[in-house]
């Protein structure tokens, strides 16, 4: 039986071959004389050209993405068995005609990442077999025709092209079940209809049938710059039409949004704090297709590079990379302040700074290009050269400099009319017109309605159950149905009018119709920067507030002189006592931490000055131990803080573990603390259990260009230390505990050198090492995740050379599991040329086996935090463990494992 089953093993590698990362410039001769082959996996080579692929007539599957392909291969017309034909991230700029007539059991299709601008007709030769197709990040304004005719489509990929409408005949159909289009300037339907799927953009097209389209012109206008820099003056003025002073105690604290008419457009006027203590949530708010006003106080500016950091540098280099393509238009204010001459060389001054800013941006872009090009295996760097190539095709768009006197009523108009200039420029602005069903608009007015009668409390939240049969005893909406309705509720959301977070568990059920209830909700909660009020919309969500609304709760970074202002029939009605109190402040100050009552004290206390106790309880739930209430579901949701608790003892209540059994978590006892990252200061703890760097241990560094956002590491701290329930934190460091070994996370943010250093102890063995890059790994993709919310940061993974003084570090390679440079053992620095093993370097298991242990591990069952653990570590437990068979170590499936060796 072992010689037919060689034979049948043999004759599979005969039929499916691998060939990646291989350098190829052309087809090796022992791949085109097979003629069982099925499947040919070219990716990351160097081909330009695939002569001799029509003697494949038995092939089925053919990758040739990342390579160097400019013309489309003719000879695939010959491949009539071909299913799956992969040729994204080349350089294709036109498929010829009459190649896709003869694969007529295509069924899968790739050419994203080309430069395509229109695709043949006679793709629709393949409309019976053909189920996927990947257009996105091309060339294309109009939408493909030939698309129309693949009648069982499924899957359809279009983003990022430059597409203005969708055809309504692609969703009459039922095949299609995924279909992507953001990065698009659509109009009919808006992007906000396509994000909600492909039965909105049907619903939405079957009322458009009943009615002819609305234009309908939004404009996002974002007021950034330093605190006192006249933004909130600009705005008032704008939306009153003259001149309007706004007194220094009146100032905005957080954000304040307007909306008000020019013309025939309509401006959602955001107007951002300036103060430091707001910067760090700044980026939640910024988003695309936004008019950005950037107010520069001159009277205050001085023509050196510091002052242009703080007032202008430092919002150019957010802006980067936060909406990296978008526009900002630079308004100087306080010119009455300053000579006519002086306001002309600021002006220069500060317009030629940006430019250098813009230079040097593209400048160390095409120098990050040129490194992954010239290095030795640029095919392995493929996906990161992509993604750097299209970073350095966004850039800021920076309008003239317009110097106004914010008194002077026709300075006033003038801005007026410069921004109407622009907002009606659609190179600039694409997106400012949306075509909608008269429906939309009716039902907006409806909630505007709603909203206003007085039956509505002043909160404005409403049940979504209750709003829908409020809408639907409208006449003119009578007929919509429940999903319509619903869908309309989800684009005003998306555009910022409503707010329904219905991703949320607790407040699916609940709709905002006046959203200034939802920033005095955070403003309330517990007074921690603005690190809360980034909480009420999420990072891609807009909301329309009063520009009346309280502006002294939330945002309050004297957090301390606040707790200790709490009120003593506050503290009883919260069950707690003065002790409570100074240990609540106590905990604050060293930990950064809150328990739940303190935080429930303080939003009572809030409200209660600023006669809202009335929607204490729907904020925060009826009693102290009766859940967490609403805002707690926001700030959990938008990772704004992480619930810890205190382990006394173990669980006793923790249910009993049986192999092949559900596994049932058992919430631990006691009080729930909130960790506030922002407001982690010691790092001395975190220092003392690492014990210090040695020099043996594997390292890594996450770079990032320009700059480490800001609010970027407490964001992850917060990812990190959810996944792993063991852990210390501090300012700018972390240390995560997984299998009883530990990975130090830590932060440097300087110019032109921003890190995060990762850190563990050198394993023994394959084990050791394949456990250990498993950690490292897990780690870098929660940065990476986290990261993709700034589309114009660069992040590159490197690790330093072990060599002690040596500067070099080696980039490591793409992350797609198909990285062959792992399969080396042995890797050479080229600047001090040391050798080392690969898995000192970059993840891999070292080849040689592992020793066998000399006694055998004993296993225990602890619970910790109401959760078990499993697995090998070497830690003395000073309490009472149970003693458990060694079958049991392999702990239920997505539990952390620990195995603890005997103690003596």
């Amino acid at each position: 039986m072992t010689q037919p089953r060689a034979c049948q093993e043999q004759e599979d590698s005969w039929r499916e071959v691998t060939l990646s990362t291989q350098r190829l410039r052309v087809l090796p001769p022992a791949v085109l004389s097979n003629p069982v082959l099925e499947s040919l996996d070219l990716d990351r080579n160097k081909l330009r050209s695939i002569t001799g692929i029509s003697k494949l007539c038995n092939l089925k599957k053919l990758i040739l993405s990342k390579n160097e392909i400019v013309d489309f291969p003719n000879e695939i017309q010959s491949l009539v068995c071909l299913e799956k034909l992969e040729l994204n991230q080349n350089q294709i700029r036109v498929i010829p005609e009459g190649v896709f007539s003869h694969l007529p059991r295509l069924k899968h299709l790739r050419l994203n990442n080309n430069r395509l601008s229109a695709l043949p007709m006679d793709l629709a030769a393949c409309r019976g077999s053909l189920q996927y197709l990947n257009i996105s990040n091309n060339l294309f304004r109009t939408f493909p025709q030939p698309v129309l005719q693949l009648a069982y489509l499924q899957e359809l990929h279009v983003q990022n092209n430059a597409l203005r409408q969708l055809p309504k005949e692609l969703f009459q159909g039922q095949s299609l079940k995924m279909f992507k289009a953001n990065g698009n300037p659509l109009r009919e339907p808006p992007s906000e209809v396509c994000a909600g799927g492909i039965q909105q953009i049907r619903n939405y097209f079957n009322q458009l049938q009943c009615g002819s389209g609305q234009e309908d012109k939004r404009v996002k206008t974002m007021f950034l710059g330093a605190s006192l820099a006249g933004k909130s003056t600009i705005c008032k003025s704008l939306k009153q039409g003259k001149s309007k002073p706004v007194p220094k105690e009146e100032r905005t604290v957080g954000i304040e949004i307007s909306e008000f008419q020019i013309k025939d457009f309509t401006f959602l006027f955001w107007d951002f704090a300036g103060q430091l203590e707001y910067y760090m949530t700044h980026h939640v708010f910024i988003t695309p297709q936004a008019l950005v006003i950037l107010v520069i106080n001159l009277h205050m500016y001085q023509t050196n590079d510091k002052t242009f950091k703080e007032l202008v540098g430092f919002w150019i280099n957010n802006l980067s990379m936060r909406v990296p393509n978008s526009v900002v238009l630079p308004v100087g204010t306080h010119v009455d302040c300053c000579q006519e001459e002086e306001v002309e060389k600021k002006r220069h001054d500060i317009m030629a700074k940006i430019a250098a800013m813009l230079a040097e941006r593209k400048s160390n872009l095409a120098h990050f290009i040129d490194n992954l090009e010239g290095s030795e295996e640029p095919e392995f760097y493929a996906d990161q050269w992509e993604r750097l190539k299209e970073m350095e095709s966004c850039t800021l768009t920076i309008l003239n400099l317009v110097a106004v006197n914010c008194m002077d009523h026709h300075d006033i108009k003038k801005l007026e009319a410069t921004i109407l200039e622009h907002v009606k420029n659609e190179e600039l602005f694409p997106e400012v017109v949306r075509v909608l069903p008269p429906v939309y608009r009716q039902v907006e007015a409806a909630i505007v309605d709603i909203a206003q009668s007085e039956e509505m409390a002043d909160h404005g939240m409403m049940d979504l159950q209750y709003l829908l049969s409020k809408l639907s005893q409208c006449e003119h909406l009578a007929n919509l149905g429940r999903e319509l309705l619903q869908d309309i509720l989800r684009y005003l959301h998306r555009i910022g009018l409503v707010v329904w977070y219905e991703e949320i568990k607790h407040l699916e059920s609940t709709v905002f119709l006046q959203p200034a209830f939802l920033i005095t909700m955070f403003k309330v909660s517990v007074g921690i920067r603005t690190v809360f009020s980034a909480a009420l919309l999420g990072s891609s969500h807009c909301c329309l507030f009063s520009p009346s609304l309280p502006t002294q709760l939330l945002v309050r970074y004297r957090l301390v002189q606040q707790l200790e202002s709490i009120s003593v029939d506050t503290l009883i009605g919260e069950h707690a006592t003065i002790r409570d109190q100074s240990n609540w402040v106590w905990t604050f100050k060293s930990k950064a931490m809150l328990c739940h009552r303190a935080v429930r004290a303080l939003v009572k206390h809030q409200l209660c000055s600023e006669g809202m106790q009335d929607v204490f309880e729907e904020i925060m739930g009826p009693r102290p131990h009766s859940g967490r209430g609403k805002l707690f579901s926001l700030l959990e949701h938008f990772e704004l803080c992480l619930e810890v608790r205190h382990a006394k003892a173990l669980n006793p209540q923790a249910s009993e573990f049986v192999p092949g059994k559900p596994w049932e978590t058992t919430r631990a006892q006691g009080e729930s603390w909130y960790l506030f990252p922002t407001y982690l200061n010691q790092t001395e703890e975190v220092s003392e259990v690492w014990g210090g760097d040695h020099p043996e241990d594997l390292h890594i560094r996450v770079y990032f260009s320009p700059e480490i956002p800001e609010g970027f590491f407490q964001r992850f701290l917060v990812r990190a230390c959810s996944l792993y329930s063991t852990h210390w934190v501090a300012k700018a460091t972390c240390l995560l505990i997984c299998n009883g070994k530990p990975l130090l996370i830590k932060e440097n943010n300087q110019r032109a050198y921003s890190y995060l250093e990762l850190r563990c102890r050198k394993p023994a063995g394959r084990t050791g090492f394949q456990f250990a890059w498993d950690f490292f790994m897990a780690v870098v993709f929660i940065v990476q995740k986290l990261a993709e919310e700034w589309p114009g940061l660069h992040v590159c993974v490197k690790t330093p050379c072990r060599t002690a003084g040596c500067p070099a570090e080696l980039i490591w390679p793409d992350m797609d599991g198909t990285n062959a440079m792992m399969k080396e053992d042995i890797k050479t620095c080229g600047t001090c040329g040391h050798r080392f093993g690969t898995e000192l370097l970059l993840p891999k298991v070292p080849k040689q086996p592992e020793e066998p242990p000399a006694q055998p591990s004993a296993y225990y069952y602890v619970t910790s935090y109401g959760t078990t653990t499993f697995g090998q570590s070497s830690i003395q437990v000073n309490r009472q463990v149970r003693r458990l068979p060694p079958p049991l170590a392999q702990g239920p499936t997505g539990m952390a494992r620990l195995v603890l060796s005997p103690c003596s």
